[in-house]
């Protein structure tokens, strides 16, 4: 059986841009590849989110890892995270590398934010060092014990300090050892032009919903796309305030029954499996 981590190298190394949306637990996860996704990528958002607390670095390196060992659980596909800012110095960012591949993530994301880190659009980020933050990437390289593992350095000083400093340290990452870098913030196709135009002997990784065909075409080799998961407030919300005023959710009409939907789910968790499973080490008795 391949390895993940071979997996998501062997999926770098096609032409086109490898496209992964965000999840934040095994069930959005299985959704994903119910879908055709060839990768997903648990957001440190969207697990912020499912616990009830904004992105502002709240979790520990724990239960982000834990987090990630479910969804690496429920799919087959490589899973790519979220690794904030490694959680300390260049010595905890080898544990958590360690960590993660434990758990069976393919590659992970470490940034320059200073702790603790904040969702790279909000607004009250802070940058560490260059130099402190090089160190760290090439203490994650260092780390991992199996060379396919993916390190992407993120950079969250386009906001901070300008594009001028945001391409000093991802060359600087690269020569650390990172095997893609991600600038955070991109909010405009300009910021992307930018990024691609200034970076374009780098290997790139993009985090935003500007069109997967735009963003190929920049030459970006991963796009991971939070739209999903972000469409789910509105949706979700618009249920609920239907079903407290009116007693009913009117979209259940276009998805069958109750009963019907919930063997949808329960199949796309993988109960017919676990049917087989049983009636497999059934006894006599």
């Amino acid at each position: 059986m391949t390895k993940a981590t071979t997996k998501l190298r062997e999926l770098l190394a096609r032409p086109e841009t490898l496209l992964a949306p965000f999840t934040y637990d095994g069930f959005t996860a299985r959704i994903a590849e119910e879908a055709g996704f060839d990768a997903v990528y648990m957001s440190g958002f969207g697990t912020s989110m499912s616990k009830g607390i904004p992105d502002v670095g709240l979790l520990s390196q724990t239960e982000m890892i834990e987090n990630a060992a479910y969804i690496v659980e429920a799919v087959s596909v490589p899973v790519l995270a979220d690794a904030d800012t490694g959680y300390g110095n260049a010595i905890n960012v080898g544990r958590t590398i360690r960590q993660y591949e434990r758990a069976g993530v393919a590659g992970v994301h470490i940034e320059d934010q200073v702790a603790p880190k904040k969702c790279g659009f909000f607004d009250g980020k802070m940058v560490i060092e260059m130099d402190e933050a090089a160190r760290k990437i090439q203490a994650a390289v260092e780390a991992r014990s199996d060379d396919d593992f993916v390190v992407i350095a993120r950079c969250d000083a386009l906001v901070v300090n300008g594009w001028d400093d945001v391409e000093r340290r991802c060359r600087a990452y690269v020569n650390a050892g990172a095997d893609l870098v991600f600038v955070d913030g991109i909010r405009t196709a300009d910021d992307l032009a930018e990024f691609a135009s200034r970076l374009n002997d780098l290997p790139r990784m993009y985090n935003g919903e500007l069109p997967p065909t735009d963003v190929a075409s920049a030459g970006f080799k991963i796009q991971i796309h939070r739209g999903p998961v972000f469409a789910l407030y509105p949706i979700i919300k618009e249920m609920m305030v239907e079903l407290k005023e009116k007693g009913e959710i009117s979209a259940m009409s276009r998805w069958g029954t109750g009963g019907a939907l919930r063997m949808d789910i329960a199949n796309a968790l993988g109960l017919e499996r676990i049917t087989e499973l049983e009636q497999r080490y059934a006894t006599s008795g």
